[in-house]
């Protein structure tokens, strides 16, 4: 019998997704080449949602991979792993990521909210995993981390005029000799 010995690895993180009700992409981040083109993960990402939508489970092995994954409103949220991988720690991706837009969408996780939201979700995912490395599994870090970059952004709270007028200064300031 042969024992399988594998170096560890802190890429554990293989794809996170977020599927609507028909099992379309809302949000697929891959961290790796198992699936290098759009229409192999589209096909992968259907199969995901054949398999795991009418089930109450919360993991399942598939072409090889672990996928750990949580239904919401009209959301699935899934990740995954290679077959190796500690559920686990998958698990606690998941839940940080559910937790923290739950929190960012004020306990109204459902797919139009997430749309009109879906910068929040980008801050979140780069928060929790960086390159398939785990970097975060606490929701309220990401929460606040996320409010912090979106206030690197003055634009948004300033007003029309109050950009016409910056921008007239600086207009000014370059002219003068």
């Amino acid at each position: 019998m042969e024992v399988l010995i594998l170096e560890p690895s802190l890429y554990t993180v293989k794809a996170i997704l977020i599927l609507d009700n028909d099992g379309d992409r809302l949000f697929a981040k891959y961290y790796d080449d198992t699936y290098p083109s759009v229409k192999e993960q589209k096909a992968f990402e259907k199969n995901i949602f054949n398999k795991t939508h009418r089930t109450d489970s919360e993991i399942a092995l598939l072409e090889g991979l672990t996928v750990v994954y949580k239904s919401s409103i009209d959301l699935y949220f899934c990740v995954i792993g290679s077959s190796y991988e500690n559920e686990l720690m998958l698990m606690a991706v998941l839940n940080c990521l559910f937790d923290s837009l739950s929190q960012m969408l004020r306990k109204n996780v459902e797919k139009r909210a997430l749309l009109e939201n879906v910068e929040g979700l980008f801050l979140a995912v780069d928060e929790i995993v960086d390159g398939g490395v785990i970097l975060e599994r606490d929701p309220q870090q990401v929460v606040h981390r996320g409010a912090l970059r979106g206030e690197d952004v003055p634009l948004t709270e300033q007003t029309v005029s109050q950009v016409l007028q910056s921008a007239k200064e600086q207009i000014k300031w370059s002219l003068l000799p």
